[in-house]
């Protein structure tokens, strides 16, 4: 299964009142790993960058103006994510962007989801985590994904944050109240690898020891055994 961790910087906060996207990135996500490939793309929002969003990203219009316009990478976009899953967090907001920018490059591109299907990460944390605060940042400490040079919002960076949060929320028990080696190992666990992993196929001696050791405790009256449960 192939995801696109998707994530957006704006000039504000509504796509209907004119602002528009001026960052886009994206992290690949195949068969549950991380792989290499990546897209990011600084756009020029042709309209000033609202000085609230300014301060949430660091990004000036002064920043943007030798960049391309959205209109001029539509197409590169949408090769990307094709047939993807897009993950995001809080998937309304960049949906709203995304089909926005796409209506005013043109009606042949239609809506994003025309191109691939999209999974809402804040959903998900509402329903695993009701009641508690569920942004990105309060995600990363309760999967222990390393944010710390996560100083501004940047869309490039935030997907990377959010890819990790994903596999952790999606592929086991958060670490609680651990130490900081242990911390450190989940973080590697769930880091990308390139190592295929090594199946321990046992002998059948090793098969026949296993079963006469199974017999001994079963003689010892050691029986009440998760193993043994279903005999």
């Amino acid at each position: 299964m192939r995801q696109v961790v998707l994530d957006t910087e704006t000039t504000g906060l509504e796509p209907a009142q004119g602002h528009r996207i001026i960052e886009i990135g994206c992290v690949e996500i195949l068969h549950r790993r991380i792989t290499e490939r990546r897209y990011q793309q600084y756009l020029n929002p042709e309209r000033e960058v609202d000085a609230g969003a300014a301060d949430v990203h660091g990004i000036t219009l002064a920043d943007l103006t030798e960049k391309p316009a959205f209109r001029d990478v539509a197409g590169e976009l949408i090769d990307f994510v094709r047939g993807a899953e897009l993950v995001i967090h809080n998937a309304a907001f960049d949906i709203g962007f995304l089909n926005a920018e796409l209506a005013l490059a043109g009606a042949e591109w239609g809506r994003i989801e025309d191109h691939c299907t999209v999974f809402d990460t804040l959903q998900l944390a509402r329903e695993m985590h009701p009641g508690q605060r569920n942004n990105l940042d309060a995600l990363c400490r309760r999967y222990s994904v390393d944010n710390a040079h996560r100083e501004r919002h940047g869309a490039l960076l935030d997907a990377e944050l959010l890819a990790e949060v994903y596999l952790a929320m999606t592929g086991g028990q958060a670490t609680l109240e651990l130490g900081a080696d242990v911390r450190q190992r989940a973080r590697v666990a769930r880091s990308p690898s390139t190592h295929v992993l090594r199946v321990v196929v046992p002998s059948a001696e090793e098969v026949a020891a296993h079963e006469r050791m199974l017999g001994r405790l079963k003689l010892a009256e050691v029986a009440a055994t998760l193993w043994s449960a279903g005999e």
